[in-house]
């Protein structure tokens, strides 16, 4: 894994190997960012990472400069190592929350710009998602939520459903509260 644009482009992460984790591939992750890289203003962007793992995604994020971006896991060992990144890059902007993301998204008084959120493949509440974001008003007006899932489920009926990109077993659902 390795940070592919921002100050820290280059920077190759090497989390523990005992994590509980699949991280997104460095090849779906340059596409998704070559998209991005169109339609956000990282530097006004308030961002959330939910499911943040090793943090690949949210240390991209914060190398880009997002104005801010909490990092939601459950696992300790994930938000120890994304921590340890923080302080070792002077990742000021980085908020790391361990908490169940589920719980998270129902409590959460905040709203974000753009919401990343790679869940387990195999979690039963994986399709009840995007719905879930809406329906917390996580995400602002104008804002994008993209949510990684094996391209064999489905998650497209949901009204602000704007497209998939598929990456081989691993696909990017694009939803936007416009």
């Amino acid at each position: 894994m390795r940070i592919i644009g921002g100050h820290i482009k280059g920077l190759r992460l090497s989390p523990p190997t005992n994590l509980p984790v699949r991280p997104t591939t460095d090849l779906a992750k340059e596409a998704l960012f070559n998209i991005l890289e169109n339609r956000i203003v990282w530097s006004e962007t308030d961002a959330l990472d939910l499911f943040s793992g090793t943090g690949n995604i949210s240390i991209e994020l914060a190398s880009r400069g997002v104005k801010s971006l909490v990092s939601v896991d459950i696992h300790s060992k994930c938000c120890g190592y994304i921590n340890n990144l923080k302080g070792k890059y002077q990742l000021e902007q980085l908020k790391i929350i361990k908490a169940d993301a589920l719980k998270f998204i129902v409590n959460c008084k905040q709203s974000f710009d753009f919401i990343f959120a790679d869940p387990p493949y195999d979690l039963p509440q994986l399709p009840l998602l995007p719905k879930m974001i809406f329906d917390h008003k996580l995400l602002k007006s104008n804002g994008l939520f993209i949510l990684e899932h094996p391209t064999t489920r489905k998650v497209d009926q949901h009204p602000y459903f704007v497209e998939q990109r598929a990456y081989g077993y691993s696909s990017f659902s694009f939803f936007a509260n416009l």
